[in-house]
C-alpha cells in the first residue's frame, strides 16, 4: 500500500464514521465536505500511467522543463503527505508504506570500446541477394 492509498482509506474510515452517526449532526457536514476535498486532491495527485519508467510518478505534480515527472512517487507528493499529516499519519507508518519501483532494465551488451549500449547485430533480415558465399546466418 502506497501513500495515495493509505489516505484512501484513512478517508473511507472517516466517512464510515458519518454514516454511523459517530459525529454530531453539527459536525457531520462539515467533516463529509473534508472527505470530498480530500478525494478531490486524490483524484489529481495519483500514480501517472504515462511514465512506466518512474513506475509512482504523480500526475498531479505536473512535469519539469525536461517533461519528466516533478515527483518520482506518489510517497512524496507534498500535496499528498499534507493530506497524510491531517489525517494522523506518523513517520513509521510512511516509512512502512510501499514505494512503487520501476521495472527491472534488461541487460544490454556494451561497446567493447566506448561501453556504450548497444544493441546485439543480427544478420538475419539481410536479403538472399546480399549474402555472400561463406554467409553465416
Amino acid at each position: 500500500m502506497d501513500l495515495h492509498a493509505w489516505i484512501t482509506q484513512q478517508v473511507d474510515h472517516v466517512e464510515l464514521l458519518i454514516d454511523e452517526g459517530e459525529f454530531p449532526p453539527s459536525q457531520a457536514d462539515g467533516v463529509r465536505l473534508r472527505c470530498e476535498a480530500d478525494r478531490r486532491i486524490l483524484a489529481r495527485h495519483r500514480i501517472d500511467p504515462a511514465f512506466p519508467a518512474f513506475a509512482g510518478a504523480c500526475e498531479g505534480c505536473g512535469l519539469d522543463d525536461w517533461a519528466l515527472p516533478n515527483i518520482e512517487s506518489v510517497n512524496d507528493c507534498p500535496e499528498l503527505l499534507d493530506l497524510a499529516h491531517a489525517h494522523g499519519i506518523t513517520p513509521e507508518i510512511l516509512a512502512s508504506l510501499d514505494r512503487p519501483t520501476p521495472p527491472e532494465p534488461q541487460p544490454q551488451e556494451r561497446h567493447r570500446l566506448w561501453g556504450v549500449p548497444t544493441s546485439p547485430i543480427t544478420t538475419s533480415q539481410v536479403p538472399a541477394a546480399l549474402r555472400g558465399p561463406r554467409w553465416k546466418p
